[in-house]
């Protein structure tokens, strides 16, 4: 019953955080951001497992023996590839606003980009890719639309006479066109339009309903100057989470994390469409065909008691599944949750979850393991909080 000490690879995106994933592993900050510890086989940064001859790739250890080490359910419905990617997710910046295809759409798009090689290049697989965050820390976030006529208060309360055609939309319910409008704003105009969106902004009242908002659109109006995608932001439902609690981040959904520490889940695939925020490439056209325009009466996910000190989030997808559990020194140990090929991620605390060549693997905050589907039922003992994906297959 082999386990493996899994060793994550770390994305340095300009929006990381300089301390948080550091803290969390107890080391030493670096000198730059660290956003993203990538925790599985996604071939644009697998994690590696020790070898007899040094570091082995997760992709490596997964070919040489597919059934092994995902098992025969997930081989048959997703091919031999680890179906999900676990990330520590470290945003000391607000993100882009994104959204991501259905796994339909996912297929068709990338397969009609690759007939023709002067598409744009918006998919870089055939994958679909819901999420979910789970927060370790405060975190703040933009998760889907909320009521149009919500929205259009907000923007209405900034008095700029340029937004009309845009509250006039939102006020029929077509949150379709609002963003179609606020995405094409003529290029022209855009730098003085959220010049005057954050001069509006901090006029508003402290102790206004809204205000949130408003602090929002001036601190997005600082990172992203001339980004309509500030505009956006604000039809979108604004959450903290308290550690613990979670999001749901369904295919069509417009999101974007804005800080905090957290752990997320994926499916495995990197298909981001881009809605603003960001300096990078906006297709209006391609986001407008995936987003789903409906509103998001709660944006929370909401956990479920599976035993004692095992928490899960039921998400209606079958990639991925995701279990928090705790330890305490006056509980027993508890077999692991889940099934087929798991990543173990620890959160606080010291935990056993197995042996790998007769060597204790622990996992300590921060820190990960692998079981492969051979590794059949395993046990956890000591006292901490940790982690564990697997598929529900």
């Amino acid at each position: 019953m082999t386990v493996y000490p899994l060793h994550g690879a770390i994305r340095a995106y300009a929006w990381g955080s300089r301390t948080a994933i550091a803290e969390l592993q107890g080391r030493p900050a670096p000198e730059g951001p660290e956003a993203e510890l990538w925790l599985g086989a996604h071939p644009g940064d697998p994690s590696t497992v020790p070898g007899p001859d040094g570091p082995v790739k997760l992709t490596e250890l997964i070919a040489g023996d597919p059934v092994g080490q995902l098992g025969v359910p997930v081989v048959e419905r997703f091919g031999e590839r680890l179906p999900y990617l676990m990330k520590v997710l470290a945003a000391g910046a607000p993100l882009s606003l994104q959204a991501h295809p259905d796994a339909a759409y996912a297929k068709a798009a990338f397969a009609r980009q690759e007939l023709d090689p002067g598409a744009p290049k918006n998919y870089t697989d055939p994958h679909h890719k819901p999420e979910m965050l789970v927060a370790l820390t405060p975190f703040e976030a933009l998760c889907g639309f909320r009521s149009p006529d919500v929205s259009a208060e907000v923007l209405g309360e900034l008095g700029l006479p340029q937004l009309d055609p845009v509250i006039a939309t939102l006020r029929t319910g077509d949150l379709a066109e609002a963003v179609r409008l606020l995405l094409t704003w003529p290029e022209s105009g855009r730098e003085d339009l959220i010049k005057q969106v954050a001069a509006a902004a901090r006029q508003i009242p402290d102790d206004h309903p809204n205000t949130a908002s408003y602090v929002l659109a001036v601190d997005l109006a600082g990172y992203y100057p001339g980004d309509p995608g500030v505009l956006v932001a604000l039809l979108l439902n604004l959450v903290w989470l308290q550690p613990g609690q979670a999001i749901w981040m369904p295919a069509g959904n417009l999101h974007a994390y804005l800080g905090g520490l957290g752990v997320e889940l994926m499916a495995s695939s990197d298909n981001v469409l881009r809605g603003g925020l960001t300096p990078k490439r906006v297709d209006v056209d391609e986001l407008l065909r995936v987003l789903r325009f409906e509103v998001l009466e709660d944006p929370l996910l909401h956990p479920v008691e599976i035993g004692p000190g095992v928490t899960s989030w039921k998400v209606p997808v079958p990639d991925f599944e995701l279990y928090r559990i705790t330890l305490t020194e006056d509980r027993p140990p508890a077999q692991l949750p889940g099934r087929g090929p798991r990543v173990i991620l620890g959160a606080s605390g010291d935990v056993h979850v197995g042996e790998g060549h007769g060597v204790p693997v622990e996992v300590r905050p921060g820190e990960a393991a692998y079981a492969p589907a051979s590794a059949g039922p395993l046990t956890a003992a000591g006292v901490g909080v940790f982690f564990v994906a697997s598929v529900p297959v």
